[in-house]
């Protein structure tokens, strides 16, 4: 096969996903969003990599985010949002994080290619992302992308599309997000 082949079947897939979820699934996890007075988001591998990317971009919104496991992440409570990623449907981590922000009364989103996993079961919001995860990345007639790098391609820029709306209902310019970006670089 060649690399324009592997390329364009590539965006073909993640173009797929993206077709799948919007606007209903941007519809759906925008609110909790907006609502939250603080947020904290939490991914294993590379579905971990997304999440901190969505901090980031939260961030930038001048939204009060933060990536759990950073030493500058602060409790979670009431009137606060756990945003979580589950491709496969669950994972230990992510699961007991969802237990521990349901008990401290905060509301919980999951991120997931499965709907009916694990994590889904025990949040407020589920966000569905149809896409090829390492759980069922080999049946042989699966995504072009190694893994579970469809789901998380698809993550990538469903977040951005996410961000776009919030910015725009949140009536913010291109320029007042760039001016949260840090010039510690």
């Amino acid at each position: 096969m060649s690399l324009k082949t592997l390329a364009y079947g590539a965006l073909e897939e993640v173009g797929a996903v993206l077709e799948d979820a919007v606007p209903d699934q941007v519809h759906a996890m925008v609110p909790p969003i907006l609502n939250a007075k603080r947020i904290a988001l939490y991914g294993v591998g590379r579905e971990g990599l997304m999440m901190k990317s969505l901090a980031m971009r939260l961030f930038h919104l001048g939204l009060d985010a933060h990536v759990v496991g950073d030493m500058t992440t602060p409790p979670i409570g009431p009137g606060d949002l756990l945003i979580v990623s589950a491709g496969p449907g669950g994972f230990s981590t992510v699961d007991g994080l969802i237990g521990v922000a349901n008990s401290a009364g905060a509301q919980t989103m999951c991120v997931t290619a499965t709907p009916t996993g694990t994590a889904a079961r025990l949040v407020d919001h589920v966000i569905h992302l149809n896409a090829q995860t390492m759980a069922n990345d080999q049946s042989g007639d699966g995504s072009v992308l190694p893994m579970g790098s469809l789901f998380e391609a698809a993550q990538f820029l469903f977040f951005e599309i996410v961000i776009l709306h919030l910015r725009d209902l949140m009536n913010l310019t291109p320029d007042a997000m760039r001016a949260n970006h840090t010039n510690l670089e």
